[in-house]
């Protein structure tokens, strides 16, 4: 596709996209020396590229290339190892061109990046978009547009949004459609999340519920005088109810303060399980060893309300029967 109409193209409206880097891809071979390898190469610019990944914060030797680095290469580790290279060395990358042609043009290594993902350590190259254009014969010209939008929860919504915008040639994907298998087990994952998460409210309700029953049989006796004296049977329900609220409201506020401290720790330091485990691909993504946690407030706000709500219904049946309390039998009761 044509890279110009892009600039003025619903890409760059207010949609909630919060970086977009265009990109050309080409397969060749990559030679060094003798030794060649079958590549993949991606052409991007480097400013706008370092906005939609964080491949930077991936580099084990060297540095991104940059605007003065009109043929500078970011390889893979992996490949770096069966090139035998570092930075500093020159590549020879060999393609077929738009026109027919061979395409070929010299690579020096700007710097060497490490992701855990085998697929790109071992074959990926990146490269200067004008650099790529040029050894391909397509001036002007990319495959596509790598975006990031602020609220990755919304992406889907977002591309409904710009593709009845876009040319009748061109779609708009979001992270679902180019990684079905990754979705599919998200989707598992979300079913089987809220099996434990019904088991748990539950087993909670119900143990919530036996102590408050406890709880009212043991001041039965009370509960009769206060009655004797007067006091009516929603006033008793509400009493009850009322050291419920109370009760759960102390339990949650130190829950959301250790769970919050706890979750904090874990997004900022993570656990790092290098030691134990290598980087895992799977369904198109890489899970790495270190892992970190999302502090998101809806992650306590929701979970915290549902436990107020079940220890309320909870409490409402030894309420309930502390209100129907005979004070007669109640007084004489040991």
């Amino acid at each position: 596709i044509d890279q110009s109409p892009l600039n003025q193209s619903p890409l760059n409206q207010s949609l909630g996209i919060k970086g977009k880097s265009p990109r050309l891809r080409s397969f060749g071979l990559l030679s060094h020396l003798g030794t060649s390898q079958p590549v993949e190469l991606l052409g991007i610019i480097p400013e706008l590229e370092q906005q939609v990944t964080s491949l930077q914060q991936q580099i084990t030797a060297g540095h991104y290339p940059t605007e003065i680095d009109h043929n500078g290469a970011l390889i893979g580790q992996g490949l770096a190892r069966k090139m035998k290279v570092q930075t500093g060395d020159e590549l020879v990358f060999v393609t077929q061109a738009a026109d027919g042609s061979i395409g070929n043009d010299l690579l020096i290594i700007s710097g060497i990046f490490a992701t855990g993902d085998s697929r790109h350590d071992n074959n990926l190259v990146l490269a200067p978009l004008p650099w790529l254009q040029q050894v391909l014969v397509l001036p002007g010209r990319i495959h596509e547009v790598a975006m990031v939008v602020a609220n990755p929860m919304i992406a889907a919504q977002v591309a409904d949004r710009i593709n009845p915008l876009l040319p009748e040639n061109i779609e708009i994907l979001d992270w679902g459609d180019l990684l079905p298998e990754m979705r599919e087990v998200i989707a598992a994952y979300d079913v089987s999340r809220m099996i434990i998460v019904t088991i748990l409210y539950l087993a909670t309700g119900l143990g919530i519920l036996n102590t408050f029953f406890m709880s009212v049989m043991e001041r039965t006796r009370e509960f009769g005088i206060l009655m004797a004296q007067g006091m009516r049977p929603w006033t008793i329900r509400s009493l009850v109810l009322l050291e419920t609220g109370m009760l759960a409201g102390i339990a949650l506020a130190i829950g959301l303060l250790l769970g919050a401290a706890m979750t904090l720790y874990m997004q900022l330091v993570g656990i790092d399980l290098t030691g134990y485990i290598t980087p895992v691909t799977y369904a198109g993504g890489t899970i790495l060893p270190r892992l970190h946690a999302v502090f998101e407030s809806g992650n306590f706000l929701v979970p915290a309300g549902m436990l107020l709500l079940i220890s309320l219904l909870a409490g409402f049946l030894p309420a309930n029967r502390a209100a129907r309390l005979d004070p007669v039998a109640a007084v004489r009761e040991e």
